[in-house]
């Protein structure tokens, strides 16, 4: 992957695009009012953003999540958000621990933006991303990421009845491509697809294998072994 990795899987070119569509519901969670207020003010400058209350979880809606750390409470939070309401999911967090990353991921999370980088740009990038069902982590995290499951993936190996997983060729390379931080129209031209064929490449192994968005995709494929 190398000088393929880098920090997002999404471009200003999508958030300029969305400018043009409808606005994203967004509801801000956030440990402490002052927190919640200063991520407010940031995001309702943005054209793209419809800020919500907090009842207005669910389909089609994004929930910012702000904490300094992980806890349980909050991956608990998470998985309601996403796998009960149907609501997308950005982590805008202070630090994460190794043993963390897949948690957040099998939640369903794929956006997160370290909390001393969350500039009113990079929430409505990742807030765009996560939108859309696009992966966008730090490049530090991604690399995290991938080391991780690589390593779970090397600790199961030789383990019999872990293999069937049926991923075709296309999906692979579809996957690979994402991993390394390629969007939807850069994957498109290097593999000679339209981009409508990427996008219905990834919803259907996604839908197939019951994973939540692109990150989860890409974590799954590292651990089976595929990429």
């Amino acid at each position: 992957m190398g000088n393929r990795l880098r920090s997002s899987l999404v471009t200003a070119e999508a958030v300029q695009a969305v400018e043009r569509e409808p606005r994203i519901p967004v509801v801000v969670d956030a440990p402490d009012p002052i927190s919640r207020a200063g991520a407010v003010s940031e995001l309702r400058r943005h054209p793209v953003i419809d800020l919500v209350d907090d009842g207005r979880n669910g389909p089609g809606t994004v929930a910012l999540l702000i904490n300094d750390h992980l806890d349980e409470g909050l991956l608990t939070r998470m998985r309601k958000l996403v796998r009960s309401d149907g609501s997308r999911a950005v982590l805008v967090v202070g630090a994460i621990r190794e043993t963390e990353l897949l948690d957040v991921v099998e939640c369903g999370v794929g956006a997160i933006v370290w909390r001393h980088e969350a500039t009113a740009h990079r929430m409505v990038r990742a807030v765009v991303a996560a939108s859309r069902g696009d992966g966008d982590l730090p490049a530090d995290l991604l690399g995290r990421l991938i080391n991780q499951v690589g390593t779970l993936h090397r600790a199961s190996a030789g383990h019999p009845g872990g293999a069937a997983t049926g991923l075709t060729a296309r999906e692979v390379d579809v996957l690979r491509l994402v991993s390394e931080g390629l969007d939807t129209g850069e994957i498109a031209g290097k593999l000679s697809y339209s981009e409508r064929t990427v996008k219905n490449v990834l919803h259907g192994l996604t839908t197939r294998l019951h994973l939540r968005n692109r990150a989860h995709a890409v974590a799954y494929a590292l651990r089976e072994g595929y990429i």
